[in-house]
């Protein structure tokens, strides 16, 4: 027998949550005159109160919440999880719990869970594309709803869909799914910290055509995501973030869309480009085929192509998505075309073509043998000029070589030999980076830079890098003038930066901070 979505009405559902609630509070939720669009209950121990709209919020008493209101709720939802989250039976509501240091409970936020119907119909050409679809929004923007009405829609086109719930959000507190997701299956998750595993028995077990998960968190959870999608399976899926640049940028979610990856450019394709040799690049297939981004319930911006929006978006270029807007009467209109033109058209990253290449087409880095001068300094002055490099073990495995010239002038026999050999041999006054990326001007014909460009170039690999890393990256020492031309370059990219060290030897360190 089909299920009816319609056989639970909004207001019994509402009238449940109303239920749970102490008589002055749930009296004062009855008399509200707009109680068909309340978002959430607030209370807060020793605090009133609060019914939360949209773009408002109403408290229900004067009386503060005490520990008895927060019982009788306790005490009429479900059993709360690992993840502080309960339900109501048969309905979608969510009540989440805050805890003191103790794990009493003092505060709940009572979320109102709604089945809306033809929400996705904004974007149902994309939905039935067979393409798997990410959704990104900040919390409280309708991702859950739209995902669970994807659900609905699929199992309705005779999909095989499976859902992971990992909190009862999408299927409701029931171990009987609520009518909303159609003739989709549910598999509930006991802890979310299991949900990456559970994405994986549902392909390996259920055989299903899609998966749809809510809010892919974890890099466990993006690995699994990436299994699924390499299995053939469309993923249906929610990410916090506003837009496909904040996705890249998550260390943690970013495999989601590609993955980024640090590569070394050839000379002539650097040249090409018009950009420096160590640059950013896709690591990888992306993992959604489309990503949408939600701005409000009825506009969403929409990228159909992730992989050269990815390509594009780490080559300086500003991709423009299609936008879509739902109008008062329902109906859908485009009011921004995608322009994939302007883009640069990479079926793959730099770095798979690079390893496709030939060996021989490949540029051989130049090997340096440090005489008497210190391997980690050279090797930081190949990572600040960006040049194809690296130090060789041996001076009879070298292209050149670097020493101190207060050893050249002893007459050093290793020197006479190597002299001999005819390997190049660039001497140094002392052994500083400073000295060492001169030498290394010399050895690649760079041409001379002043100090000014070189800390600017020095200050944009670090940027890189722990937009890669997410590691801290310390500056050579520099004036106050060039330190403050480093601050603002990180300030570009949204980075923290901060100076340390007493002069002459005060520098810069570049770093994320812990909420990214």
């Amino acid at each position: 027998m089909a299920v009816k979505a319609e056989s639970i009405s909004p207001s019994w559902e509402l009238s449940q949550l109303l239920d749970i609630f102490p008589l002055p509070i749930r009296q004062a939720l009855v008399r509200l005159p707009n109680l068909e669009s309340i978002i959430e209950v607030v209370l807060d121990l020793g605090r009133p109160p609060e019914a939360r709209f949209e773009n408002d919020f109403v408290y229900l008493s004067d009386a503060a919440v005490t520990n008895e209101d927060i019982a009788h709720v306790c005490s009429r939802v479900s059993q709360f999880g690992a993840d502080n989250r309960a339900g109501i039976e048969q309905t979608l509501h969510r009540i989440s719990a805050i805890r003191n240091r103790t794990g009493k409970i003092v505060g709940l936020t009572c979320r109102i869970g709604r089945a809306v119907y033809g929400t996705i119909d904004i974007i149902l050409d994309v939905l039935r594309s067979g393409k798997s679809i990410c959704l990104l929004g900040r919390p409280g923007v309708g991702k859950t709803t739209m995902l669970r009405e994807c659900a609905r829609i699929l199992s309705e086109d005779r999909k095989r869909v499976v859902i992971v719930d990992t909190s009862n959000e999408i299927a409701g507190d029931s171990d009987i799914p609520h009518p909303g997701i159609g003739f989709a299956r549910r598999m509930q998750v006991t802890n979310p910290a299991l949900q990456h595993a559970v994405m994986i028995e549902a392909v390996e077990n259920h055989m299903p055509e899609v998966i749809v998960i809510d809010e892919i968190g974890t890099e466990a959870e993006s690995g699994a995501a990436r299994t699924i999608a390499e299995r053939g399976v469309t993923l249906i899926g929610t990410a916090h973030g506003q837009t496909l640049e904040n996705l890249l940028m998550n260390p943690t979610l970013s495999d989601l869309v590609g993955g980024i990856t640090a590569v070394t450019l050839s000379d002539e394709e650097a040249r090409r480009r018009g950009t420096r040799k160590t640059v950013l690049e896709r690591k990888a297939p992306p993992t959604f085929d489309v990503v949408v981004e939600i701005h409000d319930r009825d506009r969403l911006a929409i990228h159909k192509n992730v992989a050269e929006v990815v390509d594009a978006l780490l080559r300086g270029y500003q991709p423009q998505p299609e936008i879509r807007q739902r109008q008062p009467g329902g109906a859908v209109t485009v009011v921004q075309e995608a322009d994939t033109e302007s883009m640069p058209q990479l079926a793959e990253s730099y770095a798979h073509h690079a390893d496709a290449r030939e060996p021989e087409e490949r540029e051989r880095p130049v090997s340096i043998f440090p005489y008497g001068v210190s391997r980690s300094k050279i090797e930081r002055a190949i990572h600040n000029l960006r040049v194809n490099a690296s130090i060789a073990r041996n001076w009879d495995d070298a292209d050149v070589v670097i020493a101190l010239k207060s050893l050249e002038r002893r007459s050093q026999p290793k020197l006479k030999q190597i002299a001999a050999d005819n390997v190049p041999i660039y001497a140094i006054k002392t052994n500083t980076t400073t000295q060492i990326q001169a030498a290394l001007r010399d050895v690649f014909n760079l041409g001379s830079l002043d100090r000014e460009e070189l800390a600017v170039r020095e200050a944009e690999e670090a940027v890189y890098q722990v937009l890669l890393t997410s590691q801290a990256m310390e500056l050579s020492p520099q004036t106050s003038y060039v330190r403050r031309m480093q601050h603002q370059l990180a300030e570009k990219y949204r980075l923290q930066s901060r100076s340390t060290g007493l002069e002459p030897n005060r520098r810069v360190r570049i770093f994320k901070t812990t909420s990214d």
